[in-house]
Order: structure tokens, then C-alpha cells, then sequence
């Protein structure tokens, strides 16, 4: 009699399995503060997003097509569909470029997986418990999928990482939050691999497709699961497969990362919480302005030219074409601009959300000023990316000084942390426009939230 062995389980089965055994009781203080801190942040987000021109359009496309629902459409006063509402939702979080980011995967996690278990879980009247835990799955899947796709060779394909990374983990929150097992979510997993997209070519002009990249990869992972739920079959090889995944998006992929050290930390814990309103590549750029800005008082009549220490990996987003950076003609030009970045944060002493403005974007000091801006590619910057995204930056004044400064861990990252305070101050500040409850208030209750029975509760405190 020969015998024969199963076949090994792919890496979609690894995940699925170790993502369905992920429970909130059993999960470690520091992991479970750490979520809550990035719902806040999300929500926050996602709350000023909502005033943002590219959001009413999606909205009114998620109820004309979702219609009436269970599901909150954040900063509006109505509800709709969940796989609609994840839509509007993540597009509206993505719009003021202050949503979390990660820096192996360079992609952004939170805005796919948050309004996806955040709209189910009302649409599902599910606990607020059952929906960190799958908050967490779902930041473990994306930033594995987004490691081993390797960003650089990604972007340079023409895909933007969290589309393509993002559907995956949409996938599994939601099939964690219905109920789907094991099976199911590698089924679903390769359902979703048709599924992901995400272009790059909003650079050329401005345009708020990035904005949809993630709210299409909630819309998207929601559907995923459904079908898998109702038994439509996917490619469990879906990512290192000889047309997987892996094979079709990137070039250089390292599909060793998919799966290296499950379990021993989990990937929510490596995420960064961004204080500047703009691409992560500029963020190390405008602590060296800013920190050259404030030791040394300069003014920006004092400056001759910059000259910014550029990732190889992040120079397609913010610094090339150089004469198109220095140009920018909108606010998403500017958002992944270095040279705006630069004389924003020198001009006015910030990255916030206020710099970035049709009024600041016309600014002459502005506009001079990136004029006089260059960036430059330096192999040392470039050494350990991309689990490592240092910055250098030199300000040469017309007295014949020149001042320079390298960083090493941008403001945010895990490294050189937010702390609470401050993310809570943030939180404030993005949200209290849009809530008619003291937003401070509303902070706190989300860094308890799984103290409550139910999200529904919080949910309508984020209608208009």
C-alpha cells in the first residue's frame, strides 16, 4: 500500500489559522493598549477626513448603492450597508494623510481594517471585544502581505501597497467578525487576491484615487468573506503561488516574510502613528528641518538652497520628477511633495493639517523656497531600509553656514513613540468639528471600549 502525505499548507492556511486563534482575553496589556490607541487614532482621522471635498462623493455613493443600513458613514448623520460604509469610511480616513503607517511594508494599515471591523461590527451588533481582536488580525495579515511584497519593487510596479495589501487584511477582520473558521478564511484570503488593487498614478496630477485605494479594500474584504462564508472558493496559494500574489505585484518579493516570527510579536505592535499630514517618506525630512529650524533660529530669509536626505525606496512618491515636487498644484501634489514639506515646516513651524491648504500652497515663501529645494540619494540612508527610514537634511544660509542633521526614527514610530497625551490632544483637535459631544470625552470612552457591551453607542456619537 503507498501512502500519501498531505500536501504543506500554504501560507493563506498559516495565516488563516493563526488569525482565528487570536483572541482579545488572552492578548497581552501592551497589545491591547496599543489597539485602542489606534481605533482613536483612526477614528480621529477618519472624523476630520470627512470634511475633506473627496469624501461627500463617496458617501453619497455609499447610500445611493448600500441604502439604508446598520452601518455609520463617520462624520455624516446617516447609516447604510457595511460593505458600503467601509468604503466611505476608509476613503474619508485616508484623506488628510494622518492615518497610521508602518515602515517595512511602507503601507498603511489602520484605514483598511478599522472601518471594515468597525462597520461590521455595528452592522453585526457584535462586542466591541470580538471587534479589537479582529482589528488585530487584520494588521497582522496586511503588514505580512505588505513585508513580503517588498514596497520598493511595488511602487515601482505602479501599485500602491496598502490597496494591494490592504484587501487581505479587510479579508480577515471581517471574516473573523462573521464567524468564518480556519478554512474559510484561506478560502477567503484567495478570494481576495482578485480583488486587490491599488494604483499609484494619482501622483501624476492630484488626483483622490489613493484616497479610495483603502476604502475599496474594506468594500472589497467584506465581500471576500461573504463569499467564503456562502462557500465561494479561493486559491489558497493565492500568495506564493507561480501566479500568486507574490509573482504579480512585485518583482523582488520576499515571501519569507509572510510568515517569519508568527507569534512572536504580533505586527500591531509595530506600527506608527503619524504626526505630520503628509506621505511617512517626508516625516523624517521635517523633523531635521524643524530641529535645524529651532537650535539654530533660521528664518526663511536666511536660506540659500536645501538640500533633503531621500529614501530610495519613498523617492518615486515625494521627489521625482524634481521640477513636478517643486510645483506642486494641489493639495495631494503637496502632500507628497519633499521640497513642500520642507519649506512648510521651516515657514510656518509645523506638518500639521494646517499646512497643508490651498492658501499655504500658494504661499511666495512657499513657493521660493521649493524652488531652492533639491534631494539627493545616499546609501547610508538606504542601508537597513526598508526596516529602517532615516532622513538627513541640510539648510545652507546666505552667510555661508551650513546646517545639517540626520534622524533615524521619524516622530511616531515605535521607536520614538506618540505618547498618550499627545495622541489624545490629536484626537481632539481632528475631531471636535465634527462631534457634538466633547470630543475629549468621547477619547477616553474609546480607550475603554471593551468595557462596553456594545459599539452602537459609540457609533452614533460619530454621526453628525
Amino acid at each position: 500500500m503507498t501512502s500519501t502525505s498531505a500536501p504543506p499548507r500554504t501560507a493563506a492556511e498559516l495565516l488563516a489559522g493563526f488569525c482565528a486563534a487570536i483572541k482579545w482575553a488572552h492578548l497581552d496589556e501592551d497589545v491591547k493598549a496599543r489597539t485602542r490607541e489606534l481605533l482613536l487614532d483612526l477614528i480621529g482621522v477618519a472624523l476630520a477626513g470627512s470634511r475633506q471635498p473627496s469624501s461627500p462623493p463617496a458617501a453619497t455613493v455609499a447610500f445611493d448603492l448600500g441604502g439604508v443600513g446598520n452601518a455609520t458613514v463617520i462624520g455624516t448623520n446617516q447609516k447604510t450597508s457595511a460593505v458600503w460604509a467601509a468604503m466611505a469610511n476608509g476613503t474619508a480616513a485616508h484623506a488628510v494623510e494622518l492615518d497610521d503607517v508602518t515602515t517595512e511594508s511602507s503601507l498603511h494599515p489602520g484605514v483598511a481594517v478599522i472601518p471594515t471591523a468597525l462597520s461590521l461590527a455595528e452592522e453585526t451588533q457584535t462586542t466591541p471585544a470580538r471587534m479589537l481582536e479582529a482589528i488585530v488580525a487584520g494588521y497582522e495579515v496586511t503588514m505580512r502581505v505588505g513585508n513580503a511584497l517588498n514596497p520598493a519593487s511595488a511602487y515601482a510596479r505602479g501599485f500602491h501597497p496598502t490597496g494591494v495589501a490592504g484587501v487581505f487584511g479587510a479579508t480577515m477582520a471581517a471574516g473573523r467578525l462573521l464567524g468564518l473558521n480556519p478554512d474559510q478564511l484561506s478560502s477567503a484570503l484567495g478570494i481576495a487576491g482578485t480583488l486587490a488593487s491599488g494604483s499609484l498614478e494619482y501622483l501624476a496630477g492630484g488626483a483622490w484615487t489613493k484616497r479610495l485605494n483603502p476604502g475599496w479594500a474594506g468594500h472589497a474584504g467584506i465581500t471576500a468573506a461573504h463569499l467564503a462564508r456562502s462557500g465561494f472558493s479561493g486559491p489558497k496559494s493565492v500568495f506564493e503561488g507561480r501566479l500568486g500574489l507574490l509573482h504579480a505585484y512585485s518583482d523582488a518579493a520576499d515571501p519569507d516574510r509572510l510568515l517569519a516570527d508568527l507569534g512572536r510579536q504580533l505586527q500591531v505592535m509595530r506600527v506608527s502613528i503619524k504626526p505630520y499630514a503628509c506621505c511617512r517618506y517626508n516625516h523624517g525630512l521635517i523633523d531635521c528641518v524643524l530641529r535645524l529650524s529651532r537650535e539654530h533660529h533660521v528664518q526663511p530669509i536666511d536660506v540659500e538652497r536645501i538640500r533633503l536626505g531621500v529614501l530610495t525606496g519613498g523617492a518615486l512618491l515625494v521627489a521625482e520628477p524634481i521640477e513636478q515636487k517643486r510645483t506642486p498644484r494641489s493639495v495631494v501634489d503637496a502632500q507628497f511633495s519633499a521640497p513642500y514639506a520642507a519649506a512648510a515646516a521651516l515657514v510656518y513651524a509645523t506638518g500639521g493639517i494646517d499646512a497643508y491648504t490651498p492658501d499655504k500652497l500658494a504661499d511666495p515663501t512657499i513657493r521660493e523656497l521649493m524652488a531652492r529645494t533639491e534631494c539627493y540619494r545616499d546609501a547610508t540612508l538606504d542601508a537597513n531600509y526598508p526596516r529602517l527610514w532615516p532622513a538627513a537634511a541640510e539648510i545652507h544660509l546666505r552667510d555661508g553656514r551650513v546646517l545639517a542633521t540626520r534622524i533615524e526614527h521619524a516622530s511616531g514610530e515605535p521607536e520614538n513613540p506618540v505618547p498618550r497625551a499627545a495622541l489624545v490632544d490629536k484626537f481632539v483637535s481632528l475631531a471636535a468639528e465634527s462631534l457634538s459631544e466633547d470630543p475629549a470625552a468621547i477619547a477616553q470612552r474609546i480607550l475603554t471600549i471593551d468595557t462596553e457591551p456594545d459599539i452602537r453607542g459609540l457609533t452614533a456619537a460619530l454621526r453628525r
